[in-house]
């Protein structure tokens, strides 16, 4: 496949398939997914537990670990220089000079990917020399820096601080300024406000917003959470059981679902002014039934019919293919024209 990009367009996944491969089973943890990321704008990759779109995003960053690896497809990428290259053909060597300083990411626990032995100030400054020859000084200014882009209060004193010593929320906030000290072009954010309590959440989000204005990045933005999505992203992607199932910008995504699995993801999230019946009442909150299936046991057909209140005789038959539905989206559903 020829390594081209639209003018507009930072990363751009085609087909990627990354399989875990042992002796005994195959298991198709991402198969066939493809989607685009445009510049300076935030992508949103959702679904439950098991969906793939955490090994999604740590193909792109060329983490996957033992047995997992790419079977296929393209992950192209732009950098700062406006060359394009593919990912899925990077070894070690490659995905070092670019992690950090073309691609960042951020996790969901920042007390695991923090070292606990070494200062906030000193994990930063750390960040920014393996990419970049400064001197002490030059380090330890650029963290300070970096740290008040982050709004940590008194920021000049908690630069000598442990990660033991700070919040969770100011632990995900020194995880964002690490992330961002060498300017890349790019940050995933791997459910980075799940640990957190409603407030931080909000806060995080604001943050990240501010900094994408600021510093002109894009985010690919991992979570769960619909309600998150509404925050802070332009455009969505749906997955379930390693596949995309739904494509469509924010607004039309949350105005019509056209898959019965978006549809139920949004049910589950909580609404004060959905949740309380005429009465007064509150409603029980919605539950999609089952769960969803081992990658090595997929259903014939549609992934998603043994759960689906739609599902009719059809969708047993073969798996479905993503196909346009509505003015700028995508789903895998046979019956996306009545949803």
């Amino acid at each position: 496949m020829s390594e081209t990009l639209a003018a507009d367009t930072i990363l751009s996944v085609r087909d990627l398939k990354t399989w875990f491969v042992t002796r005994r089973v195959i298991a198709k943890a991402v198969d066939g997914v493809t989607f685009d990321l445009k510049r300076g704008e935030t992508l949103a990759v959702v679904g439950e537990s098991g969906s793939g779109k955490s090994v999604t995003s740590l193909s792109v960053m060329g983490l996957l670990s033992r047995p997992g690896r790419i079977e296929g497809g393209n992950i192209l990428f732009r950098d700062r220089a406006g060359k394009v290259h593919d990912l899925a053909t990077f070894g070690p060597a490659d995905f070092r000079k670019i992690r950090g300083r073309e691609i960042a990411m951020i996790f969901q626990e920042p007390m695991t990917s923090l070292n606990p032995l070494y200062t906030v100030g000193d994990q930063i400054g750390e960040m920014i020399a393996l990419h970049e020859k400064v001197s002490r000084e030059e380090k330890r200014k650029r963290a300070l820096e970096m740290l008040k882009h982050v709004e940590i209060p008194d920021a000049a004193s908690r630069l000598d601080d442990y990660p033991h010593q700070m919040s969770g929320g100011m632990r995900q906030r020194v995880m964002i300024a690490m992330a961002l000290a060498c300017n890349p072009s790019l940050l995933i954010a791997d459910e980075p406000t799940t640990a957190l309590d409603v407030t931080i959440q909000a806060q995080i989000l604001d943050l990240l917003r501010r900094l994408q204005q600021q510093f002109g990045m894009s985010i690919l933005f991992i979570t769960h959470n619909l309600g998150v999505v509404a925050e802070i992203a332009h455009n969505v992607v749906v997955m379930y059981a390693g596949r995309v199932v739904e494509q469509a910008p924010v607004n039309d995504l949350f105005a019509h679902q056209r898959h019965p699995y978006t549809k139920g993801l949004l049910a589950c999230t909580p609404n004060a002014g959905r949740d309380i019946d005429a009465t007064g009442e509150r409603r029980a909150l919605y539950s999609i039934p089952g769960s969803v299936p081992p990658i090595t046991a997929l259903p014939p057909g549609c992934a998603f019919e043994p759960r689906c209140d739609f599902a009719i005789p059809p969708c047993k038959a073969a798996p479905p293919p993503l196909m346009p539905a509505g003015s700028d989206g995508f789903s895998r559903c046979i019956r996306s024209a009545e949803l």
